[in-house]
């Protein structure tokens, strides 16, 4: 189910639903061929534990959501878009977008240069868009894109092609960004979340590639969420021994899968177009099946579930939310 539901016993990560990194995506602007769209979800609008709604607060104020980029291929951010919610009397709910570069980026802090300052947080069906140097930027609630059968995958993995998400809600952070800004070559993205503890930002949350969050680190899952790709090589022999369990794999041959699937980082090319897993991720994309089939070892392919029809030309391309 995507990140979606990363925290103990499909819950949300510090119990806080809005701290659940849901889901990224990278692909070219359908719109402007020198541009880039990034995309951060987080805050599923519903529960899987009761099936009950969350707060209809969208953002965590003591939190930073980030884009993460690794222009060099070592793992190791070299500069990253971070946003921060506030709430005014003033102004409403608003965000700041920052650009952190090099040693900062890679740290947890909420520093960087300001590309955009009380940015308009969306909370209804209207799309408010704000634009500067060549940037778009929406920030709030909209229709969740993720698809896939996910009370099917708690039971069994006995699908019946119902979409759990098709009317759920989730909060968005979508970029476009100039393609120069991304660098001269192929990059490397993941997402994370850092919440304010006792003065000190910790990472909470993080990836790249949809479901190995949930299903893949077992005991050593709030490690996971706070480690780094950096250092995603110690928890091979973890992967490995779920996808044995799970898929039949021999041992040698789920390490091997393990290893493909580490570190948890999506390669993006902006030259080329987007097609999971190869490089980046549309928003059609139909990533929840190709993970099953690496889950299982091939014995199941697909959840008979689709992509989402409330999906738009315009930005910020994600449909308008649902009514709760």
């Amino acid at each position: 189910m995507s990140h979606h539901y990363s925290g103990p016993n499909f819950g949300f990560p510090s119990g806080d639903a809005r701290l659940d990194l849901t889901d990224i995506y990278a692909f070219p602007s359908p719109l402007r061929g020198d541009a880039s769209v990034l995309v951060l979800n987080a805050h599923p609008s519903t529960s899987l534990t009761t099936l009950e709604q969350t707060t209809t607060d969208p953002f965590a104020p003591d939190a930073v959501y980030e884009i993460t980029v690794d222009t060099d291929g070592d793992m190791i951010a070299d500069f990253a878009f971070r946003v921060s919610v506030t709430a005014t009397q003033e102004f409403g709910a608003t965000a700041m977008v920052r650009r952190a570069v090099g040693t900062l980026a890679a740290e947890a802090n909420d520093d960087g240069d300001v590309l955009f300052r009380n940015a308009p947080v969306s909370t209804g069906r209207d799309a408010w868009i704000s634009e500067y140097g060549g940037y778009r930027f929406f920030v709030g609630w909209r229709s969740d894109p993720f698809f896939f059968d996910t009370l099917g995958a708690v039971n069994g993995l006995k699908f019946t092609g119902q979409d759990f998400f098709i009317d759920k809600n989730v909060c968005s952070i979508v970029l476009e960004v100039p393609n120069s800004a991304l660098g001269p070559r192929p990059v490397h993205l993941w997402g994370r979340i850092l919440k304010k503890y006792a003065g000190s930002w910790v990472q909470v949350e993080r990836g790249a590639r949809p479901q190995q969050a949930v299903f893949l680190p077992g005991n050593q899952q709030k490690l996971y969420l706070e480690s780094e790709p950096v250092n995603d090589s110690g928890f091979i022999a973890t992967f490995a021994h779920s996808l044995e369990h799970t898929g039949g794999y021999s041992s040698a041959d789920a390490e091997r899968v393990a290893k493909s699937l580490l570190p948890d980082v999506m390669f993006y090319d902006p030259n080329r177009p987007a097609v999971f897993p190869g490089n980046g991720r549309s928003l059609t994309d139909d990533a929840a099946d190709a993970f099953l089939n690496i889950l299982t070892n091939g014995k199941i392919t697909r959840d008979g579930v689709g992509p989402h029809e409330d999906l738009t030309l315009e930005f910020p391309h994600l449909g308008p939310p649902h009514q709760t």
